[in-house]
């Protein structure tokens, strides 16, 4: 093991901890000088971060934005990986390509090169939020403002599901399609078909992440963190309302560490599961 990684491991000994119900947070790392992070993606084969950078405003097309890759331990490695983006934000990754959900696009680059493969625009598109894709290479897109999830084969998008109301975080995970449908998470299946996992979050869900045994972390924009139960049931683990934003979180299993982008406070916490 490298001294980075034992640092990273070792760092949640001195940090602060947040504790609600069963499980708690601890704090281990912030990295700061990250201008509008809306999401974090942890990348197993590459062991590092990737993080949207919106610099400015969500809706806006100004090509401020781009997206910034860290180290584990929170170190930058690279602040402008990828530039003249305009809102970029959901991320995921399927292969060697990253694709990233940017207003009423989806980029494709290439994480090897670093090179921008391809620019997909998506007709009718209002505010594209998250991406996720399926083990077959099946691309899924968010649109919060319109209410739609697309689908994209073959660079090719169409609307998959409608009435779906602020839809943002999305992943495919054993065999179905996981979203945040405002204050609700839903499962829905090869039929289009849904049924509701867990419900009554106090905001609207932002980020999602399954930790295993068909349990999720979930992260609301406003400033809350919630464990989801297999059974439905769910614990706040943080709430930091007023204070700062909770976005699209990565996650790291080897560790149970949650990768937090604060949004307005342009920075990115770490927090290992306990």
């Amino acid at each position: 093991m490298t001294m980075k990684k034992l640092l990273f491991l070792a760092l949640g000994a001195c940090l602060s901890t947040t504790v609600f119900g069963q499980h708690q947070l601890m704090e281990i790392w912030e990295t700061k000088d990250l201008p509008t992070p809306e999401s974090v993606l942890y990348s197993a084969k590459n062991d590092l971060l990737y993080v949207s950078l919106i610099d400015g405003d969500a809706m806006g097309k100004d090509g401020k934005g781009g997206v910034a890759i860290l180290n584990l331990d929170g170190t930058i490695k690279q602040k402008d990986w990828i530039t003249e983006m305009d809102a970029p934000k959901g991320l995921a990754l399927y292969q060697d390509l990253l694709y990233v959900a940017d207003i009423t696009s989806v980029w494709i680059i290439d994480v090897v090169t670093g090179n921008v493969v391809s620019k997909v625009e998506f007709p009718g598109a209002v505010m594209l939020n998250d991406v996720t894709i399926d083990d077959n290479g099946i691309v899924y897109v968010s649109d919060t403002r319109s209410g739609k999830i697309y689908q994209m084969r073959n660079n090719k998008p169409q609307v998959y599901l409608e009435n779906t109301p602020s839809v943002n975080g999305l992943k495919y995970s054993n065999g179905h399609l996981y979203a945040l449908v405002g204050p609700e998470l839903w499962r829905i299946d090869a039929n289009k078909k849904h049924s509701i996992v867990a419900k009554g979050f106090e905001l609207g869900g932002d980020g999602l992440e399954p930790i295993g045994n068909n349990e999720f972390i979930v992260t609301c924009w406003g400033g809350l963190i919630y464990h989801v139960k297999a059974d439905g049931s769910f614990d706040k683990l943080l709430d930091v309302r007023g204070k700062m934003n909770t976005a699209d979180l990565g996650y790291h299993s080897q560790t149970n560490t949650l990768f937090i982008p604060t949004f307005n406070n342009n920075s990115v916490k770490a927090y290992r599961l306990q």
